[in-house]
């Protein structure tokens, strides 16, 4: 299998699906000629012609409602919001209207789309491109919300929500668009929506996390390895629908958790579950619940690394949940 950055397998996923089915268009701001602000639409214009790569003009909500209304008519629009801290002006078009026409419509108008967006921080973009709001669209009945962590993943998951009957929200963890590499499968490669990925097995504590932080829930659980304490480490990948079941079996096992996540701590994924871990295994925990996560403070540019819960912050929360 080839060697690829998240960039070049988000890429290949994207001319994959273009290739298979004529449906399919992606529309944003600078995604045609340019290539999108990453590169990661890079050469489907050359290959596709600017009816399905469409360069729009600087209006979130234009481009969300533009794709919607491509949606109700057949197509299968990949829109692109540049920065995820951008998507605000779409808010109304994404939850007031995509989330609902499936279920106001009968099903009938299932406005099939994939909102593709790079999150999170960790490049030096200050507090208006570093900013992660899974969270407000978790909120959100009618979508589904998705952040892989690794390029087979990226492709993986991307080919499963364009071909999701539901609207989903695809963020791209930015930080780790070329530092995450590895072999992606070449051709057709699906991973399924809702299933989370158990990528360390441990004993003693989970820690659920997403994202770009996977890497450094990793090397957290390592150096907690040296200090004797066995950390099993679940990548979500899908953050709604939640693949409560894998985390309940983990936390059944280890009878400890830690919840790592960039958004800031209140009303955060994490919150949310821990409280099902509350719900489904209060009388399998040894210690509670522990959040690591981003401060409820803007996103800082000076203070970027002290904001972000790295490993650092991760490996004191894992030492006191263990130690408890």
């Amino acid at each position: 299998m080839p060697q690829m950055n998240m960039v070049q397998a988000i890429n290949d996923a994207l001319r994959h699906e273009m290739r298979r089915d004529n449906r399919v268009v992606v529309l944003g701001e600078d995604v045609g000629k340019v290539g999108g602000v990453f590169r990661v639409t890079q050469g489907l214009f050359d290959e596709f012609g600017d009816e399905r790569v469409i360069d729009t003009p600087l209006s979130e909500g234009g481009i969300i409602g533009t794709a919607i209304g491509m949606a109700l008519y057949g197509l299968v629009p990949v829109p692109e919001i540049q920065f995820s801290d951008f998507i605000f002006p779409a808010y109304d078009q994404i939850v007031s209207e995509l989330a609902k026409y499936r279920y106001r419509s009968g099903g009938e108008y299932p406005a099939k789309l994939v909102i593709r967006t790079p999150t999170g921080g960790g490049i030096r973009g200050g507090h208006y491109h570093s900013q992660s709001p899974e969270a407000q669209f978790i909120h959100v009945a009618g979508l589904k919300v998705v952040c892989p962590s690794n390029p087979a993943d990226a492709k993986g998951l991307l080919l499963a929500s364009i071909r999701d009957p539901d609207p989903v929200l695809f963020f791209e963890p930015k930080r780790i668009y070329r530092a995450a590499k590895g072999e992606v499968p070449e051709g057709d490669h699906t991973v399924p929506l809702g299933k989370a990925s158990v990528v360390r097995k441990g004993q003693h504590v989970t820690i659920v996390v997403w994202g770009a932080m996977l890497y450094e829930a990793l090397d957290a659980a390592n150096q907690a390895a040296a200090q004797g304490i066995d950390c099993e480490v679940i990548d979500l990948r899908t953050l709604w629908p939640l693949d409560i079941e894998t985390i309940i079996t983990s936390v059944k096992k280890t009878g400890r958790v830690v919840v790592v996540h960039e958004a800031p701590k209140s009303c955060g994924l994490g919150g949310e579950i821990v409280a099902l871990i509350n719900e489904k295994a209060f009388l399998h925990l040894e210690a509670p619940p522990k959040r690591v996560t981003g401060f409820d403070t803007p996103f800082p540019y000076t203070l970027e690394m002290e904001y972000l819960p790295l490993s650092h912050r991760i490996l004191p929360a894992i030492i006191e949940t263990a130690r408890y």
